[in-house]
């Protein structure tokens, strides 16, 4: 069972929150790589021409796992220009993924996804490594 780990407010609640099944799934990543959806590629894209980078000029999606928060570790996320020899390199939309090796041993098979709602918006983890999270939805435990 995968569970979703949510980097943003909490998920919305009551009479705004749509019910679960009219939410749109993503696509599951495949069990050998990682996944990033449309919606969460063109968020990264208008983060990264905010912080004046591009793509096309070689900056990246660095993804990874670290020690730390309520139950264990975390996902961080930045930018980053230079590939690392080690790491595993994806591109989705033109939007390239940089995951050091360590990392992808928590994150292959993680859909990375990106939900915007009336109650919330943030990117979603959507990892089936993950055995359980916390509360504030931003650490994870296998």
């Amino acid at each position: 069972m995968a569970n979703v780990i949510t980097i943003a407010s909490k998920p919305g609640e009551g009479a705004f929150a749509p019910p679960e099944a009219e939410k749109p799934k993503p696509p599951a990543a495949p069990a050998d790589g990682l996944l990033v959806t449309g919606r969460a590629v063109a968020q990264i894209r208008a983060a990264m021409a905010k912080q004046g980078l591009s793509p096309e000029e070689g900056a990246a999606l660095r993804l990874g796992v670290k020690g730390g928060g309520c139950s264990g570790m975390s996902y961080s996320m930045s930018f980053d220009r230079r590939q690392r020899e080690s790491d595993r390199v994806f591109e989705f939309g033109g939007v390239r993924v940089f995951v050091d090796p360590k990392s992808f041993v928590y994150l292959h098979g993680m859909t990375l996804d990106y939900e915007a709602t009336l109650m919330r918006q943030g990117f979603n983890f959507i990892n089936p490594n993950s055995t359980k999270s916390c509360g504030c939805g931003s650490s994870f435990s296998v």
